[in-house]
């Protein structure tokens, strides 16, 4: 069997590449492993589908890392804006958070994909399910594994887009890291991004608030600092605070074994003003009472400050300074087979401008497969449907110049 082009992975960077390069008038199936294409999209939309972000392009640009100037040009030729409108037209409106988070009205995945699998159906893109791909065969054709066994697919051109190894029961295993190694391609070792992270609680604390929220906290590793929401959960902490800076405490934890995070648990207020507060105690309340009434800290954020610092002090600036500044101590990354998405993956270096594989002309990349990484917030479902249309933009190209 021969196509003009074989997409391999039907998450949104593939479904992305894979809609250009039929629109251009070529003949295009998309290979996916799983009985059905983007699994992981309509997970993520299961709490709301948070598309991009609004921010200015320039901050946008700055969460990616490390800095690529190739991924940071696909993302200008497909910005934000430029997703919101596509998503228009295909019948599903955008709209702006609070947050600036950006979400289809219908605030689920579901209608989005359906309207965007009906497009390509139309375009004449087919679609072959419970079938993974294996590698190459010694011609250079593509090798694949599904219900009827080994089998083998001419291209004259190959977009990948396998994505990396978080949640691999939706389809990304990473299972193609070491069929591209075994070509000599350089792929930085995929881990957790977007992840919890381990902390050695006391059996009682992990007992108490195990799915206990931490609200309106900030946190502080180094120069970065963020505001936002955790969850405290019986290995350790996750949620979007964490999230947010898992990139340096994941480095921090692989150079040291350990980040020591200060978390602040009263980010609305100075250490002056709420030492004012402690010291408007009255003075028969127990320690307990003064940390509820007077700093205003719910139960899970009171305990966490016992957790981290026994012997509490009884000054009330020490104890402002300390509510402030809680020593948070991260020992381990939680698997990835847990985490959001991925770091690390195919080095640049190993890509022409065009996101074709410098070792296998004809042979293309996109989205998570590279290594590039993102925090929640929109930015990582937003490099994925731009790579993925800049890798088709590549095909496109190449094949005119053959």
């Amino acid at each position: 069997m021969s196509v003009n082009v074989a997409v391999i992975g039907g998450g949104p960077a593939g479904l992305s590449a894979a809609e250009i390069l039929a629109a251009g008038g070529l003949r295009v199936t998309v290979i996916e492993r799983m009985p059905s294409p983007a699994r992981k999209l309509l997970i993520a939309g299961r709490g709301g589908l948070n598309l991009t972000h609004s921010e200015p392009l320039e901050r946008f640009l700055a969460r990616y890392a490390p800095p690529e100037r190739r991924l940071d040009a696909a993302i200008r030729e497909f910005p934000p804006q430029a997703l919101r409108d596509w998503c228009a037209d295909l019948g599903q409106p955008t709209f702006v958070g609070s947050s600036g988070r950006v979400f289809p009205e219908a605030f689920k995945a579901s209608p989005l994909l359906r309207a965007w699998l009906a497009r390509l159906d139309g375009l004449g893109v087919a679609l072959r399910t419970r079938t993974r791909w294996t590698g190459w065969d010694e011609g250079g054709a593509l090798t694949l594994a599904g219900d009827e066994g080994p089998e083998t697919l001419s291209a004259d051109a190959t977009v990948l887009a396998l994505g990396g190894a978080s949640w691999p029961r939706l389809g990304s295993d990473g299972a193609w890291v070491p069929v591209l190694a075994a070509e000599g391609i350089p792929v930085a070792p995929l881990r957790p991004a977007n992840a919890g992270f381990t902390a050695a609680w006391s059996p009682v604390f992990a007992e108490r608030f195990a799915g206990e929220p931490l609200k309106r906290i900030a946190l502080r590793l180094g120069s970065g600092t963020v505001r936002g929401e955790a969850v405290i959960t019986r290995e350790g902490i996750e949620g979007g605070a964490i999230y947010a800076l898992s990139r340096p405490i994941r480095e921090a934890i692989e150079a040291r074994g350990e980040a020591v995070v200060q978390l602040d648990l009263r980010p609305d207020l100075d250490a002056a003003a709420l030492a004012r507060r402690l010291a408007g105690a009255r003075p028969k309340e127990s320690r307990a009472t003064v940390l509820r009434k007077a700093a205003g800290l719910s139960p899970p954020a009171a305990g966490l400050l016992r957790e981290a610092v026994r012997d509490l002090p009884t000054e009330h600036a020490s104890l402002a300074d300390l509510i402030k500044a809680v020593p948070l101590r991260l020992t381990g990354l939680r698997p990835i087979e847990r985490a959001i998405s991925t770091a690390g993956g195919v080095a640049f270096a190993a890509l022409d401008e065009r996101f074709m594989l410098r070792a296998r002309p004809g042979t293309f990349l996109a989205g998570e497969m590279l290594d590039w990484e993102a925090p929640t917030g929109g930015y990582l479902l937003q490099a994925s449907f731009a790579s993925g249309r800049a890798a088709a933009a590549g095909v496109l190209e190449w094949l005119a110049e053959r």
